[in-house]
């Protein structure tokens, strides 16, 4: 059974094409900087290695190409459409609404759009996903998984905000978490790792969204994101935590309407506000060559992810690893090595030649002495989505 995984972000796609029950691989790909004109899509197989520069103005137009190299007469890997039975896809709101995967239905994208009130960066370009898939493959079965699923075992102190009890009651404003189907992953594949009977992990999802978990012993008992994927810790273009006070004085005294906030903090902000780039790539070699707003936009950005260690570290009352997994987390040696700075107290030591390594596949990066295990886990959010979507078909 071939099932192809779709993973839209805020200005990405992630997609594979899997054979099902067996795991195997068929093909890989990732469209980025959707929005720019030098957007970039990479597509692997067995045999090739394909790297094109288009113009890709949204979701539709990237998902568009990807289906093109699907069944490319030179390249591809399916010859028509009918060859992919299920379409699973990342859906990062689902509200109260869904705990589950499930299948997707009017009333599913009914309310996948409903909740795009709740996630503007992402539930469109999701939704954007289902419609065209969809179409493309009509005798698919589509399948959707939530990413806030994972995060449904947040316990009620955690989840509940100190507002009156009824807009929880009866309007369902809590945390509900998110990168939930990532967070799953890499704290499954730590606990295989570390062997314990009891565990305390910390995974650090850093793309350009991010996101922090607290795990213990394989369930979510605390998340960085809340309400929205908008607070926590300081993003591509998310200011993450401010003081709500802010939005007020905003409106208030600044003559800012409540649509131009919403902008300002989702869009406008973040390492992007902060920088003038949303790439950290970009910032990084900026900050090298000394650009003053870069070094400080860093040194936010990771300072804001120690405290979130912190506080975790006191909810569990522990610490056995922590974990930097997605395209930052995995990739940028730097920001490993200033989150994990003048944490001695926590017992956490980096061996800084592991860090700079870019060997694949779990890793892991602390000394010997250090009593938290720092660890490398590369995420596959796509292999998690394709099994939840083939055990509810089958």
């Amino acid at each position: 059974m071939k099932i192809l995984i779709i993973n839209s972000g805020s200005s990405s796609i992630k997609f594979q094409l899997m054979a099902m029950p067996s795991e195997v691989l068929i093909c890989t790909g990732l469209v980025e900087r959707i929005g720019y004109e030098t957007a970039t899509i990479t597509y692997k197989t067995d045999v090739d290695t394909i790297k094109q520069t288009h113009n890709i103005a949204n979701h539709k137009d990237g998902l568009g190409r990807v289906v093109d190299l699907l069944m490319d007469p030179e390249h591809g890997v399916i010859s028509n459409t009918d060859e992919v039975e299920i379409v699973g896809h990342r859906v990062v709101h689902g509200g109260n609404s869904f705990s589950d995967t499930t299948f997707i239905t009017p009333e599913v994208k009914d309310k996948v759009e409903e909740y795009i009130a709740l996630a503007p960066l992402h539930n469109p370009g999701n939704l954007e996903g289902i419609l065209v898939a969809e179409d493309i493959f009509p005798n698919a079965k589509q399948v959707v998984v939530f990413d806030t699923a994972f995060h449904q075992t947040i316990p009620e102190k955690a989840k509940k905000y100190a507002i009156p009890n009824e807009l929880y009651e009866k309007y369902g404003i809590q945390v509900y978490g998110f990168h939930g189907t990532s967070h799953q992953y890499v704290s499954e594949k730590t606990n295989e790792y570390l062997k314990l009977a009891s565990s305390k992990i910390i995974t650090i999802h850093l793309g350009n969204g991010c996101s922090m978990t607290a795990v213990m012993d394989g369930k979510s008992i605390d998340h960085s994101l809340g309400f929205t994927p908008s607070n926590g810790l300081i993003m591509g273009s998310r200011s993450g935590d401010i003081d709500h006070g802010l939005i007020f004085h905003l409106v208030n005294n600044l003559d800012y309407t409540l649509d131009e906030v919403k902008t300002l903090v989702t869009n406008k902000s973040g390492m992007l506000g902060l920088t003038g780039h949303m790439d950290l790539r970009d910032i990084e070699a900026a900050a090298k060559s000394g650009n003053k707003d870069c070094i400080l936009a860093l040194e936010m950005n990771t300072y804001r992810i120690k405290k979130y260690i912190g506080s975790y570290v006191a909810a569990m009352n522990g610490l056995d690893a922590i974990v930097f997994t997605a395209g930052i987390g995995e990739n940028s040696s730097l920001i490993r090595k200033m989150v994990c700075e003048d944490m001695d107290f926590f017992g956490i030591e980096l061996n800084q030649a592991e860090n700079e390594l870019r060997t694949p596949g779990l890793r892991e990066i602390s000394m010997n002495s250090s009593k938290v295990k720092v660890l490398v886990v590369p995420t596959n959010e796509e292999l998690e989505i394709a099994k939840q979507a083939y055990t509810l078909v089958n």
